[in-house]
């Protein structure tokens, strides 16, 4: 037992954020959100199996906003969780860990997603 006065951990009162250590939580995140989304996709399929008003339950919610914006945020986080794998996949092979250079395959990232995600829509909606 510590009985000094003394925090046990000040690094925590004075601790910045910076852009990689967003891209690796947010990598974890997306993880566990593209399991559940992928068991959401899978339910669905079962339910298509069922029958035609389990069909059409499942037509409405995805013609819902709530429906379109699961899908837009599901094909965001698996983008983003690709691009990110891909990222720290580089940083194992020992590149990128200069500062400037995390910082910039950070928004890297974090744009390459978004762009990712719009273009996919528009693929989806026969845009494109």
């Amino acid at each position: 037992m510590n009985d000094s006065k003394n925090p046990l951990s000040p690094h925590l009162q004075i601790y910045r954020w910076n852009i990689s250590s967003l891209i690796s939580i947010s990598h974890r995140v997306t993880g566990i959100i593209n399991v559940i989304g992928l068991i959401i996709i899978c339910l669905w399929i079962g339910l298509l199996f069922v029958g035609e008003s389990s069909y059409e339950l499942i037509d409405v919610f995805f013609q819902s906003y709530f429906g379109k914006l699961f899908i837009i945020g599901f094909v965001w986080s698996y983008s983003f969780h690709l691009l990110s794998g891909i990222r720290h996949f580089i940083l194992d092979l020992g590149y990128g860990y200069e500062i400037k250079t995390a910082n910039a395959s950070g928004i890297i990232v974090i744009v390459s997603s978004l762009l990712l995600t719009v273009l996919l829509w528009l693929i989806g909606r026969g845009l494109i």
